[in-house]
């Protein structure tokens, strides 16, 4: 995580780009395989946003 901060702003076509596109891939599968976190009800998700935006 600390290199990806270093290189977050790294050009597309750039050796660094290359690697933040890189970490970003390794790292979106780490956190799939071991953190995965399932979709939310849907009828939940509405109730949670609507509440977020104060309408009742």
């Amino acid at each position: 995580m600390h290199r990806l901060e270093c290189i977050i702003d790294a050009k597309k076509g750039t050796p660094e780009g290359d690697e933040l596109e890189i970490l970003s891939i390794l790292i979106d599968h780490y956190e799939n395989e071991h953190f995965l976190i399932g979709l939310p009800d849907p009828v939940e998700a509405i109730k949670f946003r609507m509440e977020q935006m104060g309408v009742q």
